[in-house]
């Protein structure tokens, strides 16, 4: 069992995941190649931030994404963990737990002072981990605006 950095190298691997974590969330109009795209800009090194991956002997069966940004109400550089799936068969195995600490200590590597994600109101076992490990859920509203270009 490892966790290593997804890259160029190995992102074919990882986009199956992606594509189940987008199908999870019932994401319309999948498409894998603007998935490797999209995906491909976290190589290690990148300022905008990593994908990792969960390996279980051989199989990559969970990933988790990180990207950076900035708190003025902070004053400080933060990371979000956009995206965190693990396989429903390797669930409550401790891999979504060992990913978030991953993701946690490379955002502290890079100088971010918090790591912070969100998650659909209905997942609750993913609320579960949360509330495990000692997160805590934001007071702050989520607002979207979808904006067409």
């Amino acid at each position: 069992m490892s966790i290593e950095t997804i890259s160029n190298k190995n992102i074919d691997e990882v986009l199956p995941l992606i594509r189940k974590y987008q199908e999870f969330y019932k994401i319309e109009s999948i498409n894998d190649e603007k998935n490797k795209i999209f995906f491909s800009q976290f190589e290690e090194g990148s300022n905008s931030g990593c994908l990792f991956g969960y390996r279980k002997k051989d199989k990559l069966v969970g990933f988790a994404t990180v990207y950076f940004s900035y708190a003025s109400s902070i004053i400080s550089k933060v990371a979000i963990m956009n995206d965190l799936f693990t396989l429903a068969e390797f669930r409550k195995q401790g891999i979504g737990e060992s990913l978030i600490d991953h993701c946690a200590k490379y955002a502290k590597s890079q100088g971010a002072t918090r790591l912070q994600w969100v998650t659909a109101p209905d997942n609750l076992n993913a609320q579960a981990l949360y509330n495990k490990i000692g997160a805590k859920q934001s007071s702050w509203e989520f607002f979207t605006y979808n904006i067409i270009a």
